[in-house]
């Protein structure tokens, strides 16, 4: 394991997790689910690649090499709990913090802050086109004002928890693996040309 060499190291460990973003997109896309078979297999392997392979800073570093158990835990760890208030909100489904957790446990905590707010960013871009290409930029606008009344008076006057219901009618719907999968190929691709060092965390 120790004669790896970090080019290699970094393809062993990068080309699963590729294929298992991928299927849980073509899951997603196909019958808007993520089976919760493929992630939790997925951050196993993502967490025994991380304590076998020649230690480094990362498989998608300058350096690629494992974090060690320890990190990548805690990279699983922020993937579920940063994205686990979009689920309470019903803003989320479980498959996508499962799968965003399944991330973080090949990329670790550095890696995955990273790749959610770059999700973020490619998902507002895709359902802003979505949206503008079905010409319904009023309807989510509409939509959006109901929502954000529907949760202040639910906060306010009810005293519940604030939710994200589900419109009547929706402006464009995008299965977020698709979001997820883009976020995290850019990311790598920004991280392996050195763009993303002012994101270091931890």
């Amino acid at each position: 394991m120790n004669n790896l060499s970090p080019a290699l190291i970094a393809a062993v460990a990068v080309s699963p997790l590729f294929v298992l973003v991928l299927a849980a997109l073509w899951s997603d896309v196909k019958s808007h689910r993520i089976p919760n078979r493929l992630v939790f297999w997925g951050a196993g392997l993502g967490l025994l690649l991380n304590s076998v392979l020649p230690q480094g800073y990362g498989f998608i570093s300058s350096l690629p090499g494992a974090l060690g158990p320890w990190k990548a835990l805690a990279g699983l760890g922020l993937g579920f709990c940063i994205l686990l208030p979009m689920y309470a909100l019903r803003a989320m489904a479980a498959g996508d913090v499962k799968l965003m957790a399944m991330i973080g446990a090949f990329l670790g905590p550095n890696a995955i802050v990273g790749t959610i707010l770059m999700t973020f960013i490619v998902g507002g871009l895709l359902t802003l086109l979505v949206v503008v290409r079905n010409g319904s930029v009023r309807l989510l606008l509409g939509n959006l004002r109901t929502m954000l009344m529907v949760s202040f008076i639910k906060g306010t006057v009810l005293r519940q928890l604030p939710t994200v219901d589900a419109a009547p009618v929706t402006a464009g719907k995008l299965p977020y693996a698709v979001a997820i999968a883009l976020g995290t190929f850019t990311y790598i691709a920004l991280e392996r040309a050195g763009q993303m060092q002012f994101l270091k965390f931890f």
